[in-house]
């Protein structure tokens, strides 16, 4: 088998482009998350999904709603860093420990507006965006709005992203997440 050759990069070895961003999330976080160290191996990778996260987060989906999304994307990636990081998220929100159990397990959450979320971004990827009528009727059913579909999209895109790249960069949970794994 051969060795890993994503580089577990830091400020002072990554390439000049992903300095300052790794430096950014470090400052953030408190610490370097090795998922970020391994993205800076193509500093346009890190910076496309630093960008589009930040434009996810200002969407006008709430923000246990777009948890329950990236969880939903996570586990249904098999993403491990992105369950444990996102899973501390819903934890600093307060939310009940019994959602990121139900969304680890792919079960149906309590609150029928976070359920929306979750089945929605299931049939979003499912159907590859050609979703059902009686599926956009439901989530759009439960309160949400045309906008709010596509910020679904935004998200997947979003998540999707990071996901196959921790995937195929390997990885590992820092001992930061390992409470939430």
């Amino acid at each position: 088998m051969r060795e890993n050759p994503f580089v577990q990069h830091t400020p002072e070895t990554a390439p000049p482009a992903a300095r300052r961003p790794l430096e950014r999330i470090e400052q953030g976080l408190g610490y370097l998350p090795a998922a970020a160290g391994r993205l800076a191996t193509s500093p346009q990778l890190l910076e496309g999904f630093q960008k589009l996260n930040a434009l996810f987060e200002s969407t006008t989906l709430d923000p246990l709603a777009r948890e329950v999304l990236i969880l939903t994307v996570a586990v249904r990636n098999g993403c491990h860093v992105c369950v444990a990081m996102h899973a501390k998220k819903l934890a600093a929100l307060e939310a009940d420990p019994a959602l990121a159990e139900a969304l680890r397990a792919g079960k149906p959450l309590a609150e029928p507006r976070l359920e929306a979320v979750r089945v929605f971004t299931g049939e979003v990827l499912d159907h590859t965006g050609d979703v059902p009528q009686e599926s956009l009727d439901a989530f759009l059913g439960h309160g949400y709005t045309p906008q709010q579909a596509l910020e679904v999209v935004l998200g997947i895109s979003t998540y999707t992203l990071t996901t196959f790249a921790n995937r195929l960069t390997r990885a590992p949970l820092d001992e930061q997440l390992a409470p939430y794994a």
